[in-house]
Order: structure tokens, then sequence, then C-alpha cells
């Protein structure tokens, strides 16, 4: 059992909920932030196994809510991929100075969060290390559905002006997971994600697997994998 933190993280307009979990022994540690799709939390079930598998593996894990979503402010029509990101800088600043963390950083991010991990990490340009699962290479799909929850005015703006419509280009240290039978986001998407990623980057795709990754042991599979990719770079910038 690892140590678990509460915190609230102040941004603009409003706050963000983190919980950070730290592996038990007291050296200080990498981190990975995980980054949660549209309409969803910190505390799906996907980010707790997380919580539990990355300490195991000697990593600490940081899972928050954007705003709008779970336990922090606001409302998610209110949101856009700009305050997304403005979200995850708040979490990154906040535990950048923290004592038990030693300063890498990796991003993990599922659906809609794994393309706000990619802008996040190409805004950086500090070739931190970066796992998607099953996110998409672009969001016209998305801004076209009329039933697409989560969705306000602001995004649709957003999109319109062009500011964040596709996933950057030639992001490194990319790790692609895609569930083969995704039913949200197709496959496709991942092949456009690994042919414009810089390198290196490699691309998982988990049969059968669909967008939520609802088995566990499809769901397993990903955390794997992710564990891998994140301790190879941590380990390469020791």
């Amino acid at each position: 059992m690892g140590v678990i933190e509460r915190h609230t993280v102040p941004v603009a307009r409003g706050t963000v909920a983190l919980v950070l979990h730290l592996p038990s022994a007291p050296e200080r540690v990498p981190c990975v932030i995980a980054c949660h799709g549209l309409s969803a939390s910190k505390d799906s079930d996907k980010y707790l196994l997380l919580g539990e598998e990355l300490p195991r593996a000697g990593l600490a894990l940081g899972r928050f809510d954007f705003r709008g979503c779970g336990e922090s402010s606001g409302t998610e029509e209110e949101t856009t991929i700009a305050s997304r990101l403005e979200d995850g800088r708040g979490v990154l600043g906040l535990l950048a100075g923290h004592s038990r963390l030693d300063g890498r950083f990796g991003l993990l991010g599922s659906s809609l969060g794994g393309f706000v991990a990619l802008h996040l990490a190409a805004e950086r340009g500090d070739g931190l290390p970066v796992v998607t699962w099953n996110a998409p290479a672009t969001l016209e799909d998305l801004a076209e559905r009329e039933d697409a929850q989560g969705i306000g005015r602001p995004f649709l703006l957003e999109f319109a002006q062009h500011r964040f419509a596709h996933a950057p280009e030639g992001v490194p240290r990319h790790l692609i997971i895609q569930g083969e039978a995704d039913e949200v986001v197709p496959l496709e998407h991942a092949t456009v994600l690994h042919a414009t990623a810089g390198e290196p980057c490699d691309l998982v795709v988990i049969e059968g697997g669909d967008h939520r990754l609802t088995d566990m042991a499809h769901r397993r599979q990903a955390v794997a994998h992710s564990i891998e990719w994140f301790q190879r770079f941590f380990g390469a910038d020791a």
C-alpha cells in the first residue's frame, strides 16, 4: 500500500482536484500525470488501477479532474482544449516542487485526455514521455456530433478557429495504445498519430479492445505497456 495525498490546484477562475499516489519507500521518484477523457473523471476504474500499479513499479501517479468534471470547479460545457491545458500546467506546476518527486514527469491520457497530453508535451518541448490510450488524431468527428456530452459553444468556437483541431506532429517518446475494436475512436486515428509522431515512437494495438478497454485483461495489458514505456525513458534520463 502506497501513500495517497489529496491536493487542490488553483487555476484561472477555479480549482482542480488532484490525487497523488506515491510508493511507500521514501526515495524521490518520477511522476506520471493522468489526463482523463470527455465527461469522465480521475476516479474512473482505469485511473484507480494506475494508482495501484504505478507505485508498485516505483513511480508516482497524479490523477486529476479537468475543470467541469469530478471534484474540480466549473461546468464542462464551458471548457476547451485551452482550458484543459491550463489545468495540466497547473498540476505540473504544483507537483514540480513536491519533496517526494525527483522532477521527472510523464503524461498518460485516455481519449480526449490523450489529445490534451500530446498538446501539453508539444508545448513543453522537453521530451517527457507520453502514452495515449485510444486518443483521437483530429477532433473533426467530435465537433460534428450534435449529441456529444460535455461539448459547449466555447469548444466549438475554438475548433472553428483551428487552434486545436488536430493532434500536434513530431512529439517524441510517444507510445500509442489503441483498442482494435474501438467504437468511438477508430484504429485509423492511431495510425495517423504513429505516422506523424517524432522518434522514438511505438504503436500497440490491443486485439478486441474497445474504447474504454472494458475487458480487464485488455486494461492490464495497456497498463503494463505504459509502465514499461515510462521506465524506459525515466531510466534513460536518470
